[in-house]
């Protein structure tokens, strides 16, 4: 038991016709159905905002969705209210076979502050506790997809490597928001920390 593989954020809100869809984004539900029939420990992430959160857009007068401002903890990309808790938006895709996980890490909880990783919120020191479960349990190497690509996966294939584990990303079972070139940069900077990205087939 070493390996866990771990579905990033296959929400609604991420979805076509979510509030913050990602292209193609619904055409991960059947990669990653696959892939959590291949693996015998199965994880999920879940954005899950109160409805004031300030990584939102509607929080601060003046400003727009995919605004840049600056936070106590660093740089944040402002965003249409999504994945707010309770809501249709934060459940999962109707399709993902959320019943072969044997964990669900919610994120993105806490108003000021945002997370995009599976470890960490977005200061990169406040735990979500996954890494210490992941450790209790005897794994060593993840495997991660989901959404998307440039934001939540790479945040947390990148902590993963910094926790101590081997990473790999599903390429082919991701999709990217894309802002400005943020594919091509994590893309860059994930393989730079030693992620290895593949495809299913190479699994």
């Amino acid at each position: 038991m070493t390996t866990a593989f771990i579905a990033i954020d296959v929400q609604n809100d991420f979805c076509p016709g979510g509030a913050l869809a990602v292209a193609d984004g619904g055409a991960v539900v059947g990669a990653i159905n696959a892939l959590m029939r291949r693996f015998d420990h199965v994880i999920l992430t879940q954005d899950w905002h109160p409805p004031d959160h300030l990584s939102f857009a509607s929080q601060h007068e003046g400003r727009a969705a995919f605004d840049n401002i600056a936070m106590p903890y660093g740089a944040q990309t402002l965003w249409p209210d999504h994945c707010v808790q309770g809501g249709h938006g934060a459940e999962f895709h109707k399709k993902l076979e959320i019943w072969r996980a044997e964990l669900i890490i919610r994120k993105g909880y806490r108003r000021e502050i945002d997370s995009y990783s599976a470890f960490f919120e977005n200061d990169h020191t406040t735990p979500t506790g996954l890494s210490g479960y992941l450790r209790e349990r005897g794994f060593s190497h993840v495997v991660l997809a989901g959404l998307a690509t440039d934001f939540c996966v790479a945040f947390s294939a990148l902590d993963a490597v910094r926790c101590g584990f081997t990473c790999q990303v599903v390429m082919d079972a991701t999709r990217a928001i894309d802002l400005d070139g943020s594919l091509a940069q994590a893309t860059q900077t994930m393989q730079k920390a030693g992620v290895e990205l593949c495809e299913v087939s190479n699994l």
